[in-house]
């Protein structure tokens, strides 16, 4: 089985963010990079369709050369090849149908992602995908078996889970419970070492023009000031005089 592990190249969640240009543009001074953190579960979950199935994992990214130490950390952590295709991810479209290009060209069985980037939230590139390469698709997976061509999985609806089947090949887009945080895997001195080695190809884009674009950047309205009170008689009244919430 070949897997696709397709991974975004996001700043932490630490990260103090502001913008410039009249906050038109995302300012990335002193800004640290991490694997998206949906794409690291479902990368954790192909390590083990790798270890106990034998399959060959390849990590994908549409981004220019700062982000190849995320490839590499993917690399370490187990990967066995990545590709990097060489243009700025500008919208949601024309990152999917660079990754598409990936997928036809790649014969993968099974392609991994997150149901979403950490930085954009926008849970598109996946769905956009399988419909570009006419795979079966199911979002917010978060438990995967293979069994042959056949896939069982198991994905969050309202107020339970859902557990539908399927076959390959197909995109399955992973969230918290594909695998658990516990399981996720720190990569080590030897794997370190062993990524540097590892093939790393870097793929032209196609003419593929965004259909949308950025036109500025509002931070969230700063929270005003708490306020103590003494008295639940003082906190009805607040709510119902001041706060309008009852």
């Amino acid at each position: 089985m070949k897997i696709l592990v397709c991974i975004s190249h996001v700043p932490d969640t630490t990260s103090k963010i502001n913008f410039t240009d009249n906050d038109t543009k995302f300012d990335t001074n002193g800004v640290q990079y991490v694997i998206n953190p949906y794409d690291e579960f479902s990368l954790t979950r192909a390590m083990w369709f790798k270890e106990k199935q034998g399959a060959s994992v390849t990590v994908v990214n549409v981004g220019g050369a700062s982000t190849e130490p995320t490839l590499r950390k993917a690399l370490a952590i187990g990967a066995d090849d990545a590709i990097r295709v060489n243009a700025e991810p500008t919208d949601g479209f024309m990152v999917a149908k660079e990754l598409a290009e990936v997928v036809k060209n790649g014969g993968y069985d099974l392609v991994l992602a997150g149901k979403e980037s950490a930085d954009y939230n926008g849970q598109m590139v996946p769905g956009m995908l399988a419909s570009l390469v006419d795979f079966n698709f199911v979002n917010a997976c978060v438990g995967v078996e293979v069994d042959g061509s056949n896939v069982t999985l198991d994905r969050e609806i309202d107020g339970g889970e859902e557990k539908v089947s399927s076959t390959l090949p197909m995109v399955v887009a992973g969230q918290k419970g594909i695998v658990e945080e516990k399981d996720l895997r720190i990569p080590n001195m030897r794997g370190i070492m062993m990524a540097r080695k590892k093939p790393l190809s870097v793929v032209e884009p196609t003419d593929v023009a965004a259909s949308t674009s950025t036109q500025n950047f509002e931070k969230p309205a700063e929270k005003g000031a708490v306020k103590l009170v003494d008295t639940v008689d003082e906190l009805i009244d607040l709510l119902h005089n001041e706060a309008k919430a009852i």
